[in-house]
């Protein structure tokens, strides 16, 4: 388990690092921070739940673009340098991979939502004008714990676009094909489950009670449900049941689990038999065990192993380093 964990710690680290190296990521990320931060000082920053409001829906779809371009290349980008194939070939999970590339990556983008959020909430009592003693007394501009709800939510949403977006990353093998898969899964969780259920709505298939639960299907719909709910508080927010609150936050995590399971899954499958006896045939011709090679057609003679050792030996000193000592790369 040990072995297990220093692989993760060692794959999140060569993420953090290839997400430090990255002229693009930072631009990206110094441009979503200048965005929110313009949109909450152009609002009116009355109260912490008037920017909730005004923040909401670019928040909607600002934050699937930042997850989008932080991971739509994390393991496409490995496949196509080959390099998925040399970590194929060290004592690495799928799984420990999988997540160490998601949690390395989710790293950068959750602390950005994070800190750029709630450096925008210091606007309100920075820049906004001095509390209306008539909204502060029915509660219209809100205790800053209202506004750091709607932080968390918004950072949990991230992670779930990011994660169903690093599971789209495993089964693309070229730019072109990561980059309209990524688009297609940005319009799939931003608009078009939105539009599916409105069309539901619409046809009669589903009731206005039914769609309360319903709309945990959708990472989009189901963020915007409980910041209604938890933060801004609207008066249709607070009829829902507490059983469609929590289907909001069971879709979110479903969605997340779903996505890296996925991922897991279609990364790269175990290696073939074959190859672990080729192993067992050089291990034992430097052991001086008797040959038994012609027993199975399939192992290679003495000679073919001998040959295959030195080419693998001359090889080695251009192999690209391993999980644990590996430093990345920029990514372009």
């Amino acid at each position: 388990m040990n072995g297990e964990t220093d692989d993760l710690f060692a794959v999140v680290e060569r993420e953090l690092t290839i997400v430090a190296r990255t002229p693009a990521y930072i631009a990206t990320a110094v441009g979503f921070a200048a965005i929110v931060w313009w949109l909450a000082f152009a609002s009116s920053l009355t109260g912490y739940v008037p920017l909730v409001a005004d923040l909401l829906t670019p928040v909607e779809v600002l934050v699937p673009l930042l997850a989008v371009a932080f991971g739509y290349r994390a393991i496409q980008a490995d496949a196509a340098s080959k390099e998925l194939d040399v970590l194929r070939t060290y004592p690495l999970r799928p799984r420990t991979y999988v997540v160490g590339v998601f949690v390395g990556r989710a790293t950068a983008v959750l602390s950005l939502v994070f800190v750029t959020l709630l450096v925008a909430g210091l606007f309100v009592p920075l820049f906004g004008p001095p509390a209306n003693p008539v909204i502060a007394t029915h509660g219209g501009d809100g205790p800053f714990g209202t506004y750091l709800r709607f932080v968390l939510l918004a950072t949990l949403y991230a992670a779930v676009v990011l994660g169903a977006v690093v599971a789209v990353s495993t089964v693309t093998a070229r730019g072109r094909t990561a980059i309209a898969a990524a688009v297609g899964v940005f319009v799939l969780l931003t608009v078009g489950l939105d539009l599916g259920l409105v069309a539901a709505l619409s046809s009669g298939t589903v009731g206005p009670d039914g769609l309360r639960y319903l709309l945990a299907l959708s990472p989009n719909s189901a963020f915007r449900g409980l910041t209604l709910a938890l933060s801004i508080q609207t008066v249709e927010a607070a009829t829902l049941p507490l059983s469609a609150v929590l289907a909001n936050v069971v879709g979110l995590v479903l969605w997340l689990v779903g996505s890296l399971v996925l991922a897991a899954l279609t990364v790269w499958s175990d290696p073939p038999a074959d190859r672990w006896r080729v192993v067992e045939t050089l291990d034992a011709a430097a052991a001086g065990a008797p040959d038994s090679s012609a027993a199975t057609p399939d192992e290679p003679t003495e000679p073919a192993a001998a040959e295959s050792a030195d080419a693998s030996t001359d090889s080695s000193e251009d192999r690209p380093t391993g999980p644990g000592g590996a430093e990345g790369a920029p990514e372009d």
